[in-house]
Order: structure tokens, then sequence, then C-alpha cells
């Protein structure tokens, strides 16, 4: 098999403009107070040098409005590049600097999902930042601590519901890349340009100021557009999509990846959708789970695998005979992504393709287990947070301890602690829950790393993380329209 200096990366109608970016540092104090309600808390950005062997990489990203081909359908967008995604990557050491120049006619950010980065480059306007006004530049520099698979968005509005997300792998230079292929993949909910538009939307969910109590939240509804139905892991979303789409492709005009029979393939598998939860599956084929939202994991196979919104995970999967067909189902929704992967002779596969293994086991992510080194250093637990999320459809409002973001009580905390969050879901919707500027270690899960916990209804789930990274850092649930409407607080240093 190829080694991984060899391997082939496949991204279809993703562009690639390749960047890294890492680089330990320490975090001045800021030069003015959090003003909750708009006054970033500013951290200066501090001095950032490359790893040793490593290089400075830079990027450009240039936020604009773009037409989209996503497969006969035409879509009028707002995108980073002509082909709406730019893939950034670099490798663990590496010395990112990007710079944004703000095209849109609306304030932006980027938020770089999963890195461990200083404040300064967290991207939330309001927080650790100015938003980046229309003509304005500014330049992100950070350094990555941890090589795995991540991805990048904005921190500003429901702008994520456009295409205005690609994926950011940062490569280990110890990973021996056993495989002979690596696929990146990205799931996407998609109605910007096709169907209503994501202000829209939001903007009629917003306007129902939904209370937010601090019992168990019932209540369902019927807009038009919007989704009540049932799954295992209570309502799973708000919005039925027209499309939903692999690569930014629509199931009628798929992605094809290519291999021989008995390849290996490493998969990275981003869910970039705003409001959806997907189960995965390669049909007629068992993936090995290796690595959850960048960290590696104790090898677990499956059928198919749960993707909730902010996560990632990485599977390898030894290729058979054919073609066959590789599909994300929305949970709860009706629909649909699909791409092919082919090796061989075959009909091409369509969206009538029985895929059994949808309808088998469902691997959650939160029932793997970190592999040996790859959880927190060990150490006793000494601050404990009850974190409750609230909330309900009808009238729609979502928050955390009973209160929406702008009117939070921020979690406060001392650095050099080992602080352990309690989080427990109250509503009957399950939420990805996303923290910022850390990962969490998972002591029910055998210490499993993770910065995006999908939390089903009425279940707790405990998440440590050692508070070595000074600032205000956002804790949200990554539901977009969950997260905007107020189910978001901060985690602050004191």
């Amino acid at each position: 098999m190829n080694p991984m200096t060899r391997r082939h990366l496949l991204l279809g109608g993703l562009g690639a403009a390749s960047a890294g970016l890492l680089g330990a540092c320490s975090s001045p104090a800021p030069r003015s107070p959090s003003g909750h309600g708009g006054t970033p808390a500013i951290y200066p950005t501090p001095t950032l040098v490359p790893g040793p062997g490593r290089t400075t990489v830079e990027a450009s990203l240039r936020p604009r409005p773009v037409t989209l081909d996503l497969g006969g359908v035409e879509a009028s967008t707002w995108g980073y590049s002509d082909a709406g995604s730019t893939l950034v990557r670099g490798t663990a050491g590496d010395l990112f600097r990007v710079t944004v120049d703000n095209e849109l006619s609306a304030s932006t950010s980027v938020h770089w999902h999963g890195i461990r980065l200083h404040h300064a480059a967290d991207g939330v306007p309001g927080v650790s930042q100015e938003p980046i006004e229309p003509g304005q530049r500014f330049v992100y520099e950070f350094v990555a601590p941890d090589p795995g698979t991540y991805f990048f968005h904005p921190h500003s509005g429901v702008q994520l519901d456009r295409a205005l997300y690609a994926p950011l792998i940062i490569d280990d230079p110890a990973e021996p890349g056993r495989y002979d292929h690596e696929w990146v993949i990205v799931l996407d909910d998609w109605t910007d340009g096709v169907g209503r538009n994501p202000d829209d939307i939001f903007d009629e969910l917003a306007a129902q100021d939904g209370p937010v109590s601090r019992g168990m939240g019932m209540g369902g509804h019927d807009m038009g557009g919007m989704h009540g139905g049932a799954s295992p892991l209570g309502d799973a979303g708000d919005i039925d999509y027209p499309h939903y789409l692999i690569n930014g492709r629509v199931p009628e005009a798929p992605l094809t990846f290519e291999g021989k029979p008995g390849d290996r393939a490493r998969l990275r598998i981003i869910n970039a959708g705003s409001d959806t939860i997907f189960r995965l599956a390669l049909g007629g084929h068992t993936m090995t789970v290796t690595h959850s939202d960048g960290f590696a994991v104790q090898p677990r196979q499956t059928r198919a695998l749960y993707l909730a919104m902010g996560e990632r995970y990485d599977v390898t999967v030894t290729l058979s005979d054919g073609a066959f067909p590789l599909v994300a189902r929305p949970e709860g929704k009706s629909g649909l992504a699909l791409a092919v992967v082919r090796t061989g002779q075959g009909d091409t596969p369509t969206t009538q393709a029985q895929v059994s293994e949808l309808d088998g086991d469902v691997l959650l992510g939160t029932t793997l287990r970190a592999a040996e080194g790859a959880g927190l250093p060990d150490g006793e637990v000494t601050d404990t947070f009850d974190v409750e999320l609230n909330g309900q459809m009808d009238p729609y409002g979502w928050g955390v301890n009973g209160r929406k973001f702008g009117d939070h009580e921020p979690l406060e905390v001392a650095p050099g602690r080992r602080v352990r969050m309690r989080m427990t879901n109250m509503t009957m919707m399950a939420h990805p829950m996303h923290i910022h500027g850390h990962t969490w270690g998972l002591p029910g899960s055998g210490g499993l790393r993770k910065d995006t916990v999908l939390i089903a209804p009425m279940r707790t789930i405990e998440a440590d993380l050692i508070t070595d990274n000074p600032g205000e850092w956002m804790l949200h649930c990554h539901n977009i329209y969950h997260a905007e409407v107020g189910m978001m607080t901060t985690m602050r240093y004191l």
C-alpha cells in the first residue's frame, strides 16, 4: 500500500488551497473587559513561531456572493471561493496565517472549529474579536497543537447555512499512512438559493421569542418547511431541507470516488450541516472508526455511524469489487445525501439504492473510547459545573441554564484546574454541544476526547477539560438555529 507521502486526496467539488497552522503560545491579559452584549475581551495575538522543523503556511479567504452548481441545481449563495469551499491543510506544528477579505454585504468572521488556539484567533464577534465588516480585511494567526480532521465556518448569525465552510486538515507527522486513498467527505443540508433563505427561516423562528423553562421541554410545531418527525434521538431537527449534499453535490448527480478491489481507504467525514444529524454507511462494507473530532480512538468496527452537526470522524475501509452507495440519511427527515465508491463493474447506485446498513445498529460516538495516550492528562476534578439544556419547539426558544445568550451567566473558571461539566439535556431534542478553545475528555467513555458531544433527550454527559487556555470561550449547541436563538453561554477565565 502507498505510504502517506503518496496518498491520493479526492475532494470532488471542494476547491483545494493547501495551508497549515500551529504553534504554542502564552496568552497575555485582555485589553478590555468582556461586555457580554457585544464588546469583546480581545486578547492580543501573541508572538507565534512554527514548531521545530515546521513552516509557515499562508492562505486567503474571500467570502463573497457566488453561484454554485450542485449537480444540475444552481444555487446563489455565499462562499469562500468560486468553488464555494476551500480546503486548508497543514501539519501539526505549522504556523497558519489566513487572510480574510470580506466581499459580502454583511459582517462576518471565521471560527476554526475544534482547534485549541489562542483566544484572539477564535473568530467570535462580540467575544474574541470585532466583526469583519464589509470591505475589511482580518488576518488570523494561530498554531494548531493537535493533528486531525477539523473545519472552519463563520460565527456570525446563520451564515454557516450557506456555503461558508470548508475542511481544515492537520496532518500528523508520525502518521504511518497505511492506506491507498484519502477521501474528505463533507455532509451538508442545503436550502440557500434553492429554497427558503436561512435568514428568513431564522427570523420566523426567532420571532416566536419562546421562554426558556428549567423543566422538561415538550411542545411540537407545525410550520411550513419545518420538521417534527420521530427519531431514536428525539426530534432530530427543525427544518426539512430541499437537498442533502456530499461534497457539494445533490444525490441525483453524485460524486464518484474510485479505487481498486482490496484498496484501503481513509475517509475523513465532516458534518457541516446546520440542523441535521446524519447516519452514514457505505453499502456492502464495514467501517473501522479510528478518530473522533481529531483524536485517536480504540478502533471500532461498525456498519453505520451517527454524525451530529460539527462532529468529525475518521474511518478506514477495505474496498470490495463493484460500485457502492455512500449514503448519509438525515435523521428523522426525508431525503438523503449520496456519493458513489467504484472499484469495478456494476450499475451506478441511485437514490433508490437499498443500504441495509442504515437500518441496523448505528454507532453513537460517545460509545467509543480513547486510544492509549489520546486522553487528557490524569488528575483530580477540582471544579464541577451543572450545564442544563433547556427549551422547546413551540413557542421556539432555546437556552442554557434557563437563560438565553446575552442574558447568560458565564461559567467562571480559574487557570490550572480540571473542570467537569455535567451537561443534562432537559429537552425532547438531541443537542450537539461544542466547546471552543479546548477539548473535553469524557470520563464515561474511557476518556474519549471530543469538542462536539451529542447529548440525547433527557440524558446527562460529563465532560472534563483542563483550564490551560485563558480567555472567554463559547459553549453552545451546534444546531445553528438553536445557538443563534439563545442556546449559547461562555466559559470565562478569572
